[in-house]
């Protein structure tokens, strides 16, 4: 038994490397704007934004660029002033480098906030209701990277009479430390937006988890919150992924989320410190959300540290900014080494949930071959939902999804834990996610099978009502031709009757 599960009781989880310093302790660093922002209008969760500007139509720092389409889509907003150069695609800071409709913003050099932008000086004499439509005009989104619209989960909470708000500040993930920077630098500010929260939500107590790895950061916020009872300062064990909705859950609440559940169902709801501080930033200084605190680190970076950049700025560009390269990157990434996402090049932009952008040399990048299984059985211990990693690829491998599915595929939150300790260098999670798209797949299928036939169902219905109705106005039309020709037989007949009378009554006369 480890330290970590003599201490503090774990068994799941694991305790790599963090490579969080120096960069963790450099000051914040503030990026100049680009000449040009690529502003990707599919930054959040769902559906990509509608676009509300023409090309050649100048805007001011935080204009609408596009407003939101469906309920878990956000609005977008100029990051600078400037004037809108195109509207069209781009690469989508994914792996796959596939297009994605973006504005192009060339900006002017004034940075002018626009006078429409509405500032608050006490928002807690707001209405829930009204602090929520706030929230989703200035396009506020998760900022640990889930990207959830947070003016929906705030609303949602409220509705479903959640008691406990959990401010996730643990940062497990290897290299980043944008949560720390900002919770030494901006601690009141996050404690105002939690406030906040409390606000909205209707929770009584909000419970801040924080690893003990970051002893400024906790000193900080104890600090700022020390004059609020409601909000509670909690040092937790450094574990990956303690930042995991439902471990975070359980370690500071002792309640367990089930399995296809959501935060809601057990009186909770999760947000991330930077969201607080976004959310403070929107109700109080009127500015939406239209830049973020990154972390910039890895071996192949002259000088890691945190910072504040606008959304739409290349890669490649935040890279130049924070020095360049000391030597070619192995990888780069956006977001954390674990579940970060590869990026194919570097020109690509900044997106609202990007926490960091690591450029990793080529002694922190070990590729392996895979090699045969040796049964034992690490990927189990450390698996943090309970499940059985080799026998869900054994499953996959063999084209057998319900039976991964019956393991608990779909429970999987894709942390990585199982691949990092396989001494096999098994790539567990890369089966994951195939099996996972493929059920996606399947679903989609599933549903435009469904659809056509609820289509084709229709129309025959449709087809047989029209009959029907055409058999009807047939029928009708035939009734009453029938009855016109029995009323003009019946006037023929009594017309022929009278012209008879009058025969007769002639011949008598």
């Amino acid at each position: 038994m480890g330290l970590m599960e003599k201490l503090f009781g774990l068994s799941w989880g694991i305790h790599p490397e963090d490579h969080k310093r120096p960069a963790a302790d450099a000051a914040t660093r503030i990026m100049p704007t680009p000449e040009r922002l690529y502003v990707s209008l599919a930054q959040h969760l769902g559906a990509p934004a509608l676009p509300t500007v023409l090309v050649g139509q100048k805007v001011k720092k935080g204009d609408v660029l596009a407003n939101p389409q469906g309920p878990f889509s956000a609005a977008i907003h100029a990051p600078t002033s400037g004037v809108v150069a195109a509207i069209g695609d781009i690469p989508a800071p994914h792996p796959s480098g596939l297009p994605v409709l973006a504005v192009t913003l060339e900006a002017d050099g004034e940075d002018r906030w626009s006078e429409a932008l509405e500032a608050c000086a006490d928002p807690f004499c707001l209405a829930p209701d009204v602090i929520s439509s706030r929230i989703a005009a200035s396009g506020l989104v998760g900022m640990g990277g889930a990207t959830f619209p947070s003016a929906l989960k705030l609303s949602s909470s409220r509705k479903a009479g959640v008691t406990t708000l959990i401010m996730n500040g643990g940062e497990c993930e290897p290299y980043l430390s944008c949560d720390d920077r900002l919770m030494r630098d901006e601690a009141d500010a996050i404690v105002y937006g939690i406030r906040l929260m409390l606000h909205v939500t209707g929770a009584k107590e909000a419970l801040v988890g924080i690893e003990n790895n970051k002893p400024e950061a906790i000193a900080a916020m104890r600090l700022a919150a020390a004059p609020y009872g409601e909000v509670s300062v909690r040092d937790i064990p450094a574990r990956y992924p303690m930042g995991s909705e439902k471990q975070l859950v359980l370690t500071l609440t002792g309640r367990e989320i089930p399995a296809g559940a959501l935060p809601a169902e057990v009186g909770v709801v999760v947000h991330n410190v930077g969201t607080a501080k976004a959310l403070h930033d929107a109700l109080r200084l009127g500015r939406p959300l239209v830049s973020r605190l990154l972390t910039v680190n890895g071996g192949a970076l002259r000088n890691p540290g945190n910072i504040v950049t606008p959304v739409g700025a290349l890669v490649e560009e935040v890279l130049r900014f924070a020095g360049g390269m000391a030597s070619a990157p192995a990888r780069l990434i956006m977001g954390g080494p674990m579940m970060g996402m590869s990026l194919p090049h570097a020109r690509v932009p900044v997106v609202k949930g990007t926490s960091g952008i690591l450029a990793l040399s080529g002694a922190e990048v070990a590729d392996h071959n895979e090699e045969a299984c040796i049964r034992c059985g690490s990927c189990a211990r450390v698996c943090p939902i309970g499940l059985l990693p080799l026998e869900m690829a054994r499953h996959i491998q063999a084209d057998d999804l319900k039976g991964a599915v019956k393991l608990g595929l779909k429970d999987c939150i894709a942390c990585g834990c199982c691949a990092y300790v396989c001494q096999a260098h098994i790539p567990l999670v890369q089966y994951f996610a195939h099996a996972k798209g493929a059920l996606a797949a399947e679903d989609r299928a599933r549903l435009r099978a469904e659809a056509a036939k609820k289509l084709a169902t229709a129309r025959r219905e449709r087809l047989a009502q029209e009959a029907r109705e055409k058999a009807a106005i047939a029928a009708r039309r035939k009734a009453e031709r029938a009855a016109a020709a029995a009323t003009a037989s019946a006037k023929t007949s009594a017309a022929e009757a009278v012209v008879a009378e009058s025969t007769r009554e002639g011949a008598t006369a």
